[in-house]
């Protein structure tokens, strides 16, 4: 049958094709085992009237063995599925990547999961979809044929070789969607292990989209690819997207779907467009960031036998003793006689490469069976490595200097909104009041590494809805520091306030036992309560003079080059003896499009936790000792002054 289509299956699709392909003059022979196939040349369908994973598993090993591409199409709960056109040796991925997309995007993902990888699937699923119509074989059929007419006359494609084509059944509606090829698939994804010189990082130009610009890309470069490879409701590894029209913003969302639940992504400038692209990458960064995707962790050994070249993480915080005797505490002691799973990252600092426990490079593999609970603080996605680094080091910033505010109690200077000189800055601000009836309160937060830092509030003015929330932003450009600040302000406002008053009762109990504080959002809604608003008198009931951002900051050199920033940043560290340690989380799927992911832990600096019973403070004695370099204390503080209460991070 050399040369000729071979048709596999022998249900009615199977049928109906065979008609239409005789019909159409195109030679074809009908195999009833995919192993005759062996030394074949020409196309292989393989067409079935139910799913079954295993038959695809099945032909997707003979083409590799054999050379020979092959196209799928089934039907499943209504929906005839066909593709993608499979072509052994090259990237455009394969039948199993676009069942993990698919079933991913869904939101039945886990109960299909679970089928697809059943060893008894053969047998719970149906030989034939129930819901498939005569109709809608026909139309497969059709589509089928017009396919592989294409391919076989060598003319323009009908289905590209990384889409699905998806036909309802009843109605006839149809639609393609794009396959993102994925490096993590048994069959044609590859990662390579990981090791100290896949770690290592050398500091590259990075010149600035613009003028006034801190990215290295600009966004109208990105705008072709991002929602085309990225977005896509029924096979994108984001699937869901929406425009938020009660913020005084245009802010926006995507939807990251995970098998514990979904996930959102925001993303808040002046413009839905953009809001949109900006919420996609932070998907992204979101994706990269739950687990390696990029490399395979392959050590795992004590922190005894690796500690010349290990990172200890009591240098990045652990939970207190009494926290992990806590019943039904998800984490335990870190044990430096257990062997634990480990990463390569880069010191940029030292220059050298360093293990990481795993735990606390990716924030999603300790929970449950880690030492310590870690989020995506550090994680960030860039159009350069430089880029993202950049942008990392700046989140961990950020929420340092916020928590070392309310940890301390700081009563920090006080900065006048308006005094900028910024436009876009003051409409911000008249413009939160105005709509949303929230006045912005300024804060300086900068530590001791002078990279500007701004604690924000909204401080309600209406006496309706949530009296306080809280925001923070960390920028070379303090400028841009209280701008990113109020963005996080402004999508928060009038979203909640309908949520919170429905669930008062249960925040005002939060007040009496901050044990009752478990999720990210439970923080800043406790601190929405105006009988609240007292544990903020170290810096609202304090009677400082404005000052101006002139006053505060100096003006910070503009480089055109992001690197120049990038080495200003680690001059800042290397004067106060902080490694600054970068952990590449890229994977293939964004190095597609010049994408870049990176993790950045600063030993040393707090991080960022959400839940009380939760707090990473033990081992960091950065919060006892800063104060006193700022002035604002003249001794080291003692643990027992520190700040009991729940922090207010949004």
């Amino acid at each position: 049958m050399s040369g000729l289509t071979a048709v596999w299956g022998d249900g009615r699709l199977a049928d109906l094709t065979c008609r239409e392909l005789t019909s159409s003059g195109i030679a074809f022979v009908r195999v009833s085992d995919l192993t005759e196939l062996a030394g074949s040349e020409g196309l292989l369908l393989v067409l079935s009237d139910g799913w079954n994973p295993h038959i695809h598993r099945q032909a997707e090993d003979v083409s590799r063995q054999s050379g020979i591409p092959w196209l799928r199409a089934f039907a499943s709960f209504g929906e005839g599925i066909i593709g993608p056109m499979v072509r052994p040796g090259e990237s455009s991925g394969c039948s199993q990547c676009a069942d993990s997309r698919r079933l991913m995007a869904g939101n039945d993902r886990r109960e299909m999961w679970q089928l697809r990888y059943s060893e008894a699937a053969g047998s719970l699923l149906p030989e034939r979809d129930v819901w498939a119509s005569a109709n809608g074989l026909r139309q497969m059929a059709h589509l089928v044929v017009d396919i592989t007419s294409s391919v076989v006359n060598a003319g323009p494609p009908s289905l590209s070789d990384n889409q699905v084509m998806l036909l309802h059944l009843k109605t006839l509606s149809c639609s393609k969607h794009f396959i993102l090829p994925d490096p993590l698939c048994p069959v044609c994804g590859h990662v390579p292990d990981d090791s100290a010189e896949l770690a290592r990082i050398e500091l590259r130009p990075s010149p600035k989209a613009g003028e006034g610009s801190y990215r290295s890309r600009p966004m109208d470069e990105l705008r072709n690819h991002l929602a085309h490879d990225y977005l896509d409701f029924r096979t994108g590894c984001l699937n869901a997207g929406m425009q938020d029209l009660t913020s005084p913003f245009a802010d926006a969302s995507v939807n990251l779907p995970l098998f514990q639940g979904d996930e959102g992504a925001a993303g808040r400038t002046h413009s839905y467009t953009v809001s949109k692209l900006t919420a996609i990458l932070e998907g992204l960064e979101r994706y990269c960031g739950l687990g390696p995707r990029g490399k395979r962790t392959v050590i795992q050994d004590s922190y005894r036998h690796l500690e010349d070249r290990a990172l200890h993480p009591a240098s990045v915080g652990l939970h207190a003793p009494e926290q992990y005797e806590r019943p039904n505490f998800p984490f335990r002691q870190f044990d430096p006689e257990q062997p634990v799973d480990w990463v390569w990252g880069w010191s940029l600092q030292r220059e050298q490469p360093i293990l990481i426990p795993e735990a606390l490079a990716y924030y999603s593999t300790g929970c449950g069976r880690g030492f310590v609970y870690e989020t995506s603080n550090g994680c960030a996605l860039g159009g350069s490595l430089e880029e993202a680094i950049f942008y990392g080091i700046l989140e961990v910033v950020e929420r340092d200097s916020f928590l070392m505010t309310w940890y301390a109690r700081l009563p920090l200077p006080r900065i006048d909104p308006y005094s900028s000189g910024d436009k876009e800055l003051d409409l911000m601000c008249g413009r939160l009041r105005a709509v949303a009836g929230y006045e912005v309160l300024l804060f300086d937060a900068t530590m001791e590494h002078g990279i500007p830092s701004v604690w924000s509030f909204a401080k309600n003015v209406t006496g309706k809805g949530l009296n306080l929330i809280c925001a923070a932003g960390a920028h070379p450009d303090p400028v841009r520091a209280a701008k990113s600040s109020v963005h996080e302000l402004a999508g928060m406002l009038l979203t909640q306030n309908r949520k919170f008053e429905h669930h008062r009762a249960d925040y005002e109990k939060m007040l009496d036992d901050p044990y009752l504080v478990r999720e990210m959002e439970d923080h800043s809604m406790l601190y929405g309560l105006p009988q609240a608003e007292t544990r903020f008198d170290f810096l609202l009931k304090e009677d400082r003079p404005l000052r101006s951002f002139r006053e505060l900051y100096e003006r910070a050199p503009w480089n055109p080059d992001l690197t120049d920033d990038l080495k200003r940043l680690l001059d800042s560290f290397r004067r106060w003896n902080l490694d600054v340690i970068v952990v590449n989380q890229s994977t293939r799927e964004t190095l597609r499009n010049g994408l870049h992911c990176v993790k950045v832990i600063i030993p040393g600096m707090l991080p960022m936790t959400f839940g009380y019973h939760l707090t990473r403070l033990t081992g960091l004695d950065r919060v006892l000792k800063v104060p006193v370099l700022l002035g604002y204390s003249d001794r080291p503080l003692a643990p027992e002054q520190l700040n009991p209460h729940p922090h207010p991070f949004p």
